[in-house]
């Protein structure tokens, strides 16, 4: 399997260095060159696979350069400490209504799925290369616990995340700052996620730097992140009964377009899904695309939903190569006329296949509310904005992006019960460990370089 550039320029690659680059010579993304069909014994098993077993059977069609013995064991790795034997469990609560329940690992949301296979694929990497790695990342919230759990005390990596101070829960926070390892750097930044993933993008593009500090990333950014994440959506389908497979509908809270992206490549390599709906909190740049064909990021509001307070979403750049019918140089002039003019209007704008809506707090506050009272079910905020219009006749499947432990706040003011989890318990006695520096791309270049290993 070969890897291209979003833009076009740079050379195919295989899975080996399209992991280990994250951003393209170029400035691009990395996509599969062609993607595969999915084998259609995937999608009539009687019984769902075990997870890890689907996901060998997914993701060997795109590592083909790992022997199938280690890619198995890394995967094996990567699932084997989740706390519920189907790793990804499909909930029923009506007729029509599923939840996928994306919270069941180490650090309980939805990004272990891609981060604990690229915390093994650094170890393996840096094991196969006997060369050390610096992981860089920025996070809304999730992204850099997960990353940081799946990287925490690895021999030869140091890992670097950039994180908004004040604007993420107090248990995100925790989760990345009191973690008592020495190679763990969580850096809070005064500004909000979109400045930490531009300095982020600033120093992957120094080609020069990128390479003398031996950079990766950890973000969607990354293609194995995207990749990982096509699994759940393939095992939510093999959960469902035969009997409600004929319309299905995905919903899903998404702030970075990663997650729904992940769904709608498994789509097109056959998984038989009607509609992808986009559910958004207040910062709706996503729903305002998928109505309007306008790409016009706006300022961030800190919302109930953290990890979706973005305005400028990096997956799109994947969706958008793929609606210039996989011409890189178009896409890459309609990102150099984004970064110029901070909007773009996409002509001839195909939204088939996916919807959009757009849920504010006192949405979220309602929704959690309403789906206690009508299913005794707890959802997190990010999960309650795919509560707020659930399409008629279909089969509905809601994405559970985390554990509502992580927001105990919010849930106690929604429906007057504080939600708990033992891992969470936990860091509220650690110290918490933090770097703070300057929110710019030259004080950033300047603590990986007195710090990076």
């Amino acid at each position: 399997m070969e890897y291209v550039s979003t833009r076009g320029a740079s050379d195919p690659v295989g899975f080996f260095d399209a992991f280990s680059a994250g951003l393209a010579p170029d400035g691009g993304l990395y996509v599969p060159k062609n993607l595969p069909l999915l084998p259609s014994s995937l999608l009539v098993e009687e019984e769902p696979l075990p997870y890890a077993a689907l996901a060998w059977d997914f993701l060997s069609l795109f590592d083909t350069d790992h022997d199938p013995e280690v890619l198995s064991d890394l995967i094996d790795r990567s699932y084997g400490n989740f706390s519920d034997t189907m790793s990804a469990p499909l909930q029923q609560l009506d007729d029509d209504l599923y939840v996928l329940e994306l919270f069941h690992g180490p650090t309980l949301a939805f990004k272990d799925f891609g981060l604990q296979l690229i915390g093994n694929l650094f170890e393996d990497q840096i094991a196969r290369t006997g060369t050390p790695l610096n992981v860089l990342g920025a996070t809304s919230g999730d992204t850099g616990s997960a990353a940081i759990h799946g990287l925490a005390n690895k021999k030869g990596v140091n890992v670097f995340i950039l994180y908004p101070e004040g604007r993420i829960s107090e248990l995100q926070e925790r989760q990345m700052t009191c973690t008592e390892a020495d190679n763990i750097f969580p850096i809070p930044i005064q500004g909000t996620f979109d400045d930490g993933q531009a300095i982020v993008k600033e120093l992957m593009n120094d080609l020069s730097f990128k390479k003398e500090m031996r950079l990766s990333a950890v973000n969607s950014i990354n293609i194995v992140r995207i990749l990982a994440q096509c699994v759940y959506y393939l095992h939510a389908y093999t959960q469902l009964p035969q009997s409600a497979r004929d319309s299905v509908n995905f919903i899903v809270p998404t702030g970075n377009f990663g997650n729904v992206f992940a769904g709608w490549l498994v789509h097109q390599m056959g998984l038989p899904v009607d509609t992808f709906d986009v559910s958004t909190n207040q910062n709706d740049i996503l729903f305002q695309l998928f109505k309007t064909g306008k790409y016009s990021p706006g300022k961030v509001t800190p919302s109930h939903a953290p990890s979706m307070d973005i305005q400028v979403a990096s997956n799109f750049e994947r969706f958008l190569y793929y609606h210039n019918e996989k011409n890189g140089a178009q896409t890459k002039a309609m990102m150099e006329e984004f970064k110029r003019s901070g909007g773009l209007e996409i002509p001839n704008f195909n939204a088939s296949n996916f919807t959009a809506t757009r849920t504010t707090d006192e949405d979220i506050v309602e929704n959690i509310r309403l789906v206690k009272e009508a299913y005794d079910y707890v959802v997190c905020p990010h999960t309650a904005c795919g509560f707020q219009q659930i399409p008629e006749n279909e089969t509905n499947v809601i994405l559970a992006t985390a554990h509502p432990a992580k927001f105990p706040d919010i849930i106690e003011d929604a429906i007057g019960e504080r939600p708990t989890s033992p891992v969470l318990e936990k860091l509220k006695t650690k110290e918490k460990v933090t770097y703070p520096v300057e929110a710019t791309p030259e004080a950033v270049r300047a603590f990986l370089v007195e710090n990076g290993v």
